[in-house]
């Protein structure tokens, strides 16, 4: 894939980061962890894409903690709470499989994952948005300090 390509795709997962909330029944102030993932070949949002958040424990195996599926929006809210969103390392986990076997594809990777590390810096609130083709994912994370 050539530079021009590349800086489309993250400019794409920027924008679409900043988009427009959708009416979800509260606010993303609220929401420690906000998941959006748009569809590249088709330029919409991805729904029905299952995923699970982990927890890295002190002996280094992940703790699953939570799991969702992307809405019609391509979003999931309030996967995890406050209070289970303690500071530490978490992989999303991202089925991009199934996600596109059943849009009739034969994708390249069983899942993609984003690790991070969460609250180094202070307590904050994550967006994280994904960018999905068959055979490649782009990744940001929008990271804001919690309002008190």
């Amino acid at each position: 894939m050539d530079k021009a390509s590349i800086l489309v795709l993250l400019s794409s997962a920027l924008v679409f980061c900043q988009g427009a909330p959708v009416d979800h029944g509260g606010s993303d102030s609220h929401c420690p962890l906000t998941v959006k993932i748009l569809d590249a070949v088709k330029g919409i949002p991805a729904g029905n894409v299952a995923l699970k958040v982990s927890r890295k424990g002190t002996n280094g195996t992940w703790e699953k903690i939570s799991s969702g599926t992307t809405d019609i929006a391509g979003e999931v809210h309030e996967i995890i709470t406050e209070q289970d969103f303690t500071p530490g390392v978490y992989r999303v986990e991202f089925d991009t499989k199934n996600y596109w076997k059943a849009e009739g594809r034969a994708p390249f990777h069983e899942v993609a994952d984003v690790v991070f590390e969460a609250h180094a810096e202070g307590h904050r609130h994550y967006t994280l948005a994904l960018l999905l083709s068959p055979f490649s994912y782009t990744t940001t994370a929008v990271v804001v300090k919690a309002h008190d």
